[in-house]
Parts: structure tokens; sequence; C-alpha cells
């Protein structure tokens, strides 16, 4: 996988990426991390990117020239994905997270001040995405972020293949609580069930944490996660999700989905029926 990343502090988005897994990913061979500094495309003296904007207003906004230059430079035919970070992006999911980590090559850009001027994105930016709705002082941190994402999916860069796939918002779902030695500190001791070696139970257990703390802190995420379940799930599945539901007193989200599932198709039937 192949990322150039475009910034005005190259230093800091490397310091950041020059650590743990994505170190290992670089050093692996997995990753090629390129960064560029936007003052490298410059053609005046002071090496200036910025500029007042038209029609007034507080702050600086990023000039067309070095970064239409940087991008020309080291993509010029448009090969990579070109994704800019800015707050009026799409918010980043890690489903979205999924599909880019399976990207070849991207290029990432990091504004500052007060943006880009609108026709570098018009002309140039394939995607703009959104880390949360929260103002940085730039595009770096959200850089970091997205490549951190995506590459831990990459196949081979973490230790175990499965261990991204038990996380939070996998399946849309949040993560399960988690338990090491010692057994029992402060008088808080680690679930019975967890030291039964009873792997079917301790499933059980686990999906039963995901779909109640998913209840109680992403009640939207929860939903998303039963409406994969119909009157057409293999039964072994709605019996397993029944029981889960149950452990943690919440069976009657699925009856209520289920009945809710029910209703819409029998509208869309008699709609069919009357059309005919």
């Amino acid at each position: 996988m192949k990322i150039n990343i475009l910034t005005l502090f190259p230093e800091m988005v490397k310091g950041g990426l020059s650590q743990s897994i994505i170190k290992r990913a670089i050093d692996e061979g997995r990753l090629q991390l390129n960064t560029y500094n936007y003052r490298d495309f410059t053609h005046n003296k002071r090496r200036d990117v910025d500029d007042a904007p038209y029609g007034g207003g507080a702050g600086l906004v990023m000039q067309i020239e070095p970064v239409k230059s940087a991008l020309l430079s080291i993509d010029p035919t448009h090969q990579s994905h070109i994704i800019y970070m800015t707050p009026k992006g799409k918010q980043l999911t890690q489903k979205r997270v999924r599909t880019l980590s399976e990207s070849e090559h991207l290029t990432i850009l990091c504004g500052h001040y007060e943006g880009f001027d609108q026709r570098i994105i018009d002309t140039y930016v394939d995607e703009e995405i959104s880390i949360g709705d929260y103002i940085l002082t730039g595009g770096e941190l959200a850089a970091m972020v997205l490549v951190d994402a995506m590459v831990r999916l990459k196949p081979g860069v973490l230790g175990k293949a499965a261990s991204h796939q038990v996380e939070s918002f996998e399946d849309d779902l949040l993560e399960y609580p988690q338990y090491t030695r010692p057994e029992c500190y402060g008088g808080l001791t680690v679930p019975e069930v967890l030291l039964s070696g009873n792997h079917a139970e301790i499933d059980d257990w686990r999906y039963a944490k995901q779909l109640e703390l998913t209840y109680r802190r992403r009640p939207d995420l929860l939903r998303t996660h039963l409406a994969q379940y119909s009157v057409k799930t293999p039964k072994v599945q709605l019996r397993r999700l029944r029981k889960c539901l149950a452990a943690v007193g919440l069976e009657r989200l699925l009856s209520a989905e289920l009945s809710v599932r029910a209703s819409r198709q029998n509208k869309r039937l008699q709609k069919r029926k009357k059309t005919l």
C-alpha cells in the first residue's frame, strides 16, 4: 500500500507514524509512506502558501499553485485516490476504513488555516473525509488517524488475522470488556465464565456484553446490527441472538425489530397488490 501525505508539517506526520504497528508495516514493506511539504512546491522567495480570502473574513486560505504543483509532481496522471481531510467531509466510519484499506495508492491532503481554495477541491479531490464533529488546527492529526485505521487492517500487519475482527464497530457492535491477570484486584474479580474454559459460553457472554454496551452507548449502531436479522435468518442464529439479548435483559428489542420489519414488508406487499 502506498500513501502520500501532503502537509505543512511533514515532521509531525513522520513522528506520529514512525512507531508501533505502522513502523513495523513500513519496515516489512507492507506500507510505503511518503510525506511532502507544500512549501517545497512554491515559486516565491518567502515560500508562502496562503493568502487572504476573497470577500473578506478572518484567517488565510491555502493557494491553488503550491497544492496543484505538489499533486502534479507526485501523481501527474492522478493514479491515486485523493482524499482531503476536512470537518466539512463525510464522517469516517469503520465501514469506509475497511473499503479504503483495500486501496493500493492514496494521497491525503492536510489542510491548514481556513482550508483550500475551493478550486483545488473541485479539480483534484476525489473524497472529503472528517474524523468527527470538532475542529483541529490542521489536517495532520486527522490524516494520521486515517492511516492508522487503514493500515492495521491490511493482511499481515497485525499479529493475528482475527485481532481486528472482534473490535468495536465490527458488525456494528462495540467491543466486549477484557480482563487479564490478576484474577482478583481490589476486591474486583474476573467474571467466572471467562475462567470456565467453556468457549461456547465465553463467546455467548462476550456477544451479550457487546449487545448491552452498544445498547447503552450507541443505540444507533445496535439498530443497524439488529436490522441484519429477519424471519428468514437461520433459526440457530436467531436463537443465539435471543439468548444473548435475554442474558442482559434486552430480549424485547429483537421482537420489536422483527415486528417493525414484518409490518413494513406487509405494507410493501399491499402496495404491490394495489398497483396490480
